[in-house]
């Protein structure tokens, strides 16, 4: 198929070659006269241009649907595909690391949250510092709102200090209703054991060699990997906690998330814990209905970004 671009083009050139009449050359290249006169009238997209260059500079993991959110947000009035064809003109596509494979059969899906605090996910993710070093980083996330609540740290991680952890965010957040996590020796230690019990906090294994069973986390890691962990060098391990923390901190309050409608985590918890005491309020009206309680703390749900801290 021949472009209208093409076209002009073809029927630009009898006419400045043989001398040609404008009628007589679109009817040699069997194109219309409306399309050769046609002028562009699109708006200019300079500044569009840069600052859509910018951003992706600076958030070199983004796809071109969260750098329209991004620009929304502050002020362009613009729409998805507009977005998409300066981003494939300026080929700010992201490069996909590698494949994966795919699993073949029937999965059952996995149970959402309805509430904050109603289920946590645990998990590990390793890097390294410039000079060899290799530490762990511990990933603990709500399920329902997508917040990160702890990015912990060091070079060994035992189950006592997974449970000291957990303590630090109970205290601030509320105790969960459950938690999922893998079948690492740390999290199904006596003292991760212990800290259940006197919790009264469910804790769910997933399946071994089965990941897609703590699929929340997972995804959560895969983004802190390809996002951060990829594109940043640690000199240290000090620098390599205040990183992650202001990355925390950035996950949580500023970057959309697609499964929450372009949502951050922090908002999307607002409108969910405002959403959940609305319901109880009507249900409680209703005869014979007690409404569910809540954690202790669950009410200081916004506060942890100030409060925790990476531990030395």
């Amino acid at each position: 198929m021949v472009t209208p671009a093409a076209c002009r083009e073809a029927g630009a050139h009898p006419r400045g070659g043989f001398a040609m009449s404008e009628r007589r050359a679109c009817r040699v290249v069997a194109t219309d006269r409306s399309s050769v006169r046609y002028r562009r009238r699109r708006p200019d997209d300079g500044v569009l241009r840069e600052r859509l260059r910018a951003l992706a500079q600076e958030r070199r993991r983004f796809g071109y649907r969260r750098l329209w959110v991004l620009l929304r947000r502050e002020g362009h009035a613009v729409n998805r595909k507009r977005v998409y064809r300066l981003y494939r003109q300026e080929r700010l596509m992201v490069r996909r690391r590698g494949g994966r494979k795919r699993a073949i059969g029937v999965r059952s899906p996995m149970p959402l949250p309805l509430r904050p605090n109603q289920r946590w996910s645990l998990d590990f993710v390793h890097d390294q510092i410039t000079d060899g070093r290799r530490f762990r980083i511990l990933a603990v996330v709500d399920d329902c709102t997508r917040e990160c609540l702890a990015l912990v740290a060091d070079t060994s991680i035992s189950g006592v200090r997974v449970a000291r952890e957990l303590d630090k965010i109970v205290a601030v957040r509320g105790r969960p209703a459950g938690i999922v996590s893998n079948n690492v020796t740390e999290l199904t230690s006596t003292a991760i054991l212990t800290w259940s019990d006197r919790e009264r906090v469910g804790w769910h294994y997933i399946a071994p060699g089965k990941p897609i069973q703590n699929a929340f986390v997972e995804s959560f890691t895969g983004q802190l990997r390809d996002e951060l962990l990829n594109e940043t060098l640690f000199r240290s391990l000090a620098h390599a906690r205040a990183v992650l923390e202001t990355w925390r901190c950035y996950y949580n309050i500023e970057r959309p998330h697609s499964s929450l409608g372009w949502q951050t985590p922090s908002a999307y918890a607002a409108s969910r814990l405002g959403s959940c005491a609305q319901r109880d309020r009507t249900l409680s009206r209703s005869e014979g209905y007690a409404p569910r309680p809540v954690a202790p703390g669950a009410e200081n749900i916004f506060n942890h970004r100030q409060t925790l801290a990476p531990s030395g």
